[in-house]
């Protein structure tokens, strides 16, 4: 598989756009495309899955490791892989560019694309060009300008070509109805977006016709087969994961190892009556239970099945929204209420990055001491009449050290704010689906 790292020089820098819109054009030419995302975000991933038909795949050092960020990407099947990165290219965790799009496209060997949107500048912009192609020794393979008109599009070309010696690949023109809604995590899913393929197919004609397309396929580098160790035996766990438009956030990577342990069984929180029969194990993922609030409380029955399942000693872990779901209530909305007090929504980001987790209380399914990379992003709270189960500490650009509580444990059930990749808590996984346990 040939595949190119799509970049920017900042968050908003239209990456996404164009990401989406080159998937479509490949597929349109015919070919199989592999998705890809630089870092943890899930909504990414599900936009990439929906324009090429195949699940795409997370690559983040951090929560993965290196060697776990090789195998996901050899997990991945087509003629071209297209890795959407994060921020800005070399923006990694606190002031340095550890875990970025830049050590990614080291690591893995593979040549990146700018995509930049200008703003009234012309000899400067080659200078930031310039510092970006000499901070570090990161293959950069050319440039795509974004957003502007064709007149700005030919001054900035030869201004690129002269100053900065990169080939510039093609512009997309400005177009209103390319934008895509956001929402306080970041974009809205593609499962709520009815016009989604209308937009990705008017980007890739823009592509099509503004990009030459040719000319960029040939900078996509043949890729390396790397090791992969990231498997378990079958003991025949099954596993319920909820999968809706309230609960969608899952890596790739952990729903594989569920299958390989078992067998995977979804089912919709929102539309399910009760949870699937004669499982082992239910996985409650992050996503927007809070937009879905006042639907997810009128399905009494489902509320009522996951609460009796639980309290009868059901093996869960929930993640993030997962958390908030099993609270008494979301915003006044009542829910599961395994756990004793409520989530709401607040009007800013709570805890959020990378950061390492640690067990810290006595509980029936982890080990004190067990410590694991894990990822949080939200603005919601939780107020709960019950002890915390881990702490949380993360490193902050002035060399301090910030910290917290977080996780709850009742009967088999695990429940945190953090999100986690398998890859690099392979024992936590064994622990909370009872793998260990299993003949």
């Amino acid at each position: 598989m040939k595949s190119i790292i799509i970049s920017s020089n900042t968050s908003g820098g239209g990456k996404t756009t164009f990401t989406l819109g080159l998937m479509k054009a490949l597929k349109k030419r015919g070919y199989k495309v592999q998705g890809y995302k630089v870092g943890p975000d899930y909504i990414d991933t599900a936009f990439h899955s929906s324009i090429t038909g195949v699940s795409s795949r997370n690559l983040d050092l951090y929560l993965m490791g290196e060697a776990g960020v090789k195998a996901s990407y050899s997990r991945g099947q087509g003629e071209y892989g297209v890795v959407e990165g994060v921020m800005g290219l070399y923006d990694g965790i606190g002031i340095s560019s550890d875990y970025s799009t830049a050590h990614v496209s080291k690591v893995l060997n593979l040549p990146v694309v700018l995509v930049i949107s200008p703003q009234a500048q012309c000899a400067t912009l080659c200078a930031q060009i310039n510092g970006l192609i000499n901070f570090d020794k990161v293959n950069i393979a050319g440039i795509v300008l974004n957003n502007i008109s064709e007149s700005y599009y030919n001054l900035l070309k030869s201004a690129i070509e002269k100053h900065c010696r990169l080939r510039v690949f093609g512009y997309i023109p400005k177009e209103e109805n390319l934008k895509l809604k956001s929402r306080h995590l970041g974009l809205i899913q593609s499962s709520e977006l009815e016009n989604l393929n209308e937009k990705i197919d008017l980007c890739s004609q823009l592509i099509e016709k503004y990009i030459d397309l040719n000319c960029l396929l040939d900078y996509f580098s043949e890729s390396e087969i790397y090791l992969d160790n990231f498997h378990l035996k079958n003991k025949s766990v099954r596993a319920a994961v909820a999968k809706d438009k309230a609960f969608s956030f899952y890596y790739k990577e952990n729903l594989e190892l569920l299958e390989e342990i078992g067998e995977v069984v979804y089912f919709s929180p929102l539309k399910d009556k009760c949870l699937p029969e004669n499982i082992d194990f239910l996985y409650l993922g992050g996503g927007y239970p809070e937009v879905f609030a006042e639907e997810l409380s009128m399905n009494k029955s489902m509320l009522k099945s996951i609460n009796n399942a639980l309290n009868n000693g059901l093996r869960c872990f929930a993640e993030c929204g997962g958390l908030m779901y099993l609270t008494e209530s979301i915003d006044n909305f009542d829910m599961v209420g395994l756990f004793n007090g409520k989530a709401f929504m607040t009007g800013k980001l709570q805890n959020f990055g990378y950061a390492k987790l640690r067990v810290e209380k006595e509980n029936n399914i982890l080990p004190v001491g067990l410590s694991i990379c894990i990822h949080e992003f939200h603005k919601s709270k939780v107020e709960l009449e019950e002890n915390e189960l881990f702490s949380i500490s993360k490193s902050v650009y002035d060399g301090t050290i910030k910290q917290w509580k977080c996780g709850y444990s009742k009967n088999a059930t695990i429940a945190t704010y953090a999100h986690l990749h398998f890859f690099s808590s392979m024992e936590m996984m064994k622990y909370i689906t009872g793998y260990n346990m299993m003949e």
